[in-house]
């Protein structure tokens, strides 16, 4: 493994991290202050390939690798988790579960808009009922006639009120238990689907989350995404890829904490100095650029396996995405202390780092969850 990154990695990485430094951080505090999913810049990202980063180009993607794609994502959340998950949702969710498992026909008609941009992807899995155990899915699809017909809601859906596609998830043999639930892909506009509560969130506040529910709502029969029976199979490899996303997540909003406190410590001066020049900060600094470059050597690694043919990265994305998350939780921590008063103020990023890197540790499987997966996979 070669640990460089290429000549052409080097001009994705800066291409991606002037586009965030001109084009959101002087917008950051007013979309999280307004709880506002910024539209506007959508096709902004989808000139730059952000909107189907690993899809070949068949389909309309920019056909990049894994890797790449974590330096995307890490690039963006360093600035703003927000557009961060904006991206991860759309690309290894919604999107990726119809490349991976779409017939020809679904990609064409749904995948190559998705990728070019035209529309953003959701992905239904999380239910009031269902989180953690996402296998105690309650929403149910009945297949009437030439239509399926499914009922029920999902919760914590990114892009569940702005998506032009949603991929969800729903029972069709109640018997069978996880393996009688198929996944399905809902057009935005399908009567019978509506968005319902616009989540009020701690932090990711300008990343567009709601609830999406079900009445009565008819799909035509080649809707269905994959074999019947076999969806919940197919969202446990679609987190797998996941999961790299929010490690590289992770990573960024660590690495955005990490600089915001060095260079708060470098500029703050007490008892004559600046406070960087102080044993205790120094530490601080030390640890953090530390577990963050474990962590991200860690999401790389994941991504370079699933770039090389390993058909399934479980352990390595689940380790990369427990390491990294909780580091960033250390990370926007320190972040804080460092900062001392000002960190509790909205004059300085550290308050927004803290708020909304909890997420990191919750979302796409618990750490709790990961280190389940990570001991079934150690004792298989």
């Amino acid at each position: 493994m070669d640990f460089r990154l290429t000549d052409e990695q080097q001009v994705l990485r800066r291409s991606i991290r002037d586009f965030a430094e001109t084009e959101l951080r002087p917008h950051v505090m007013a979309w999280d202050e307004a709880q506002r999913f910024p539209i506007e810049i959508v096709p902004r990202m989808a000139e730059l390939g952000l909107l189907g980063i690993q899809f070949p180009e068949q389909y309309g993607g920019a056909g990049m690798s894994a890797v790449d794609y974590c330096l995307c994502i890490e690039e963006l959340s360093r600035i703003d988790p927000s557009i961060g998950i904006t991206v991860a949702a759309h690309n290894a969710l919604g999107a990726g579960h119809i490349y991976m498992f779409g017939t020809e026909a679904q990609k064409q008609r749904f995948l190559v808009p998705l990728a070019r941009g035209e529309a953003l992807a959701a992905w239904g899995l999380t239910e009031p009922t269902a989180g953690s155990d996402a296998a105690g899915t309650r929403t149910v699809a009945v297949r009437d006639g030439d239509s399926w017909v499914i009922n029920g809601a999902k919760t914590f859906t990114t892009h569940g009120s702005v998506g032009g596609v949603m991929v969800a998830m729903a029972v069709t043999d109640r018997a069978r238990g996880n393996r009688g639930i198929s996944a399905f892909i809902v057009p935005r506009g399908t009567p019978g689907m509506r968005p319902g509560k616009k989540e009020n969130k701690l932090g990711f506040r300008a990343s567009d989350t709601s609830e999406v529910i079900f009445e009565d709502c008819r799909l035509p029969l080649d809707h269905l995404l994959g074999e019947e029976g076999q969806g919940f199979i197919g969202a446990m490899q679609v987190l797998d890829a996941g999961r790299i996303g929010i490690a590289a997540l992770s990573v960024g909003l660590a690495q955005g904490a990490f600089e915001a406190a060095r260079r708060y410590a470098k500029d703050r001066r007490q008892f004559g100095q600046p406070i960087a020049s102080f044993q205790a900060i120094q530490w601080k600094l030390a640890d953090m650029a530390t577990r963050i470059e474990a962590s991200r050597w860690l999401t790389y690694r994941a991504a370079w396996l699933k770039d090389h043919g390993v058909a399934r990265t479980t352990r390595e994305s689940s380790i990369a995405k427990l390491y990294a998350s909780e580091t960033a939780v250390r990370a926007a921590e320190d972040c804080v202390q460092i900062h001392g008063g000002y960190g509790f103020t909205k004059d300085y990023p550290a308050e927004k780092y803290f708020r909304d890197v909890k997420l990191m540790t919750i979302g796409e499987g618990t750490s709790e969850i990961q280190r389940l997966v990570i001991a079934r996979q150690l004792l298989a």
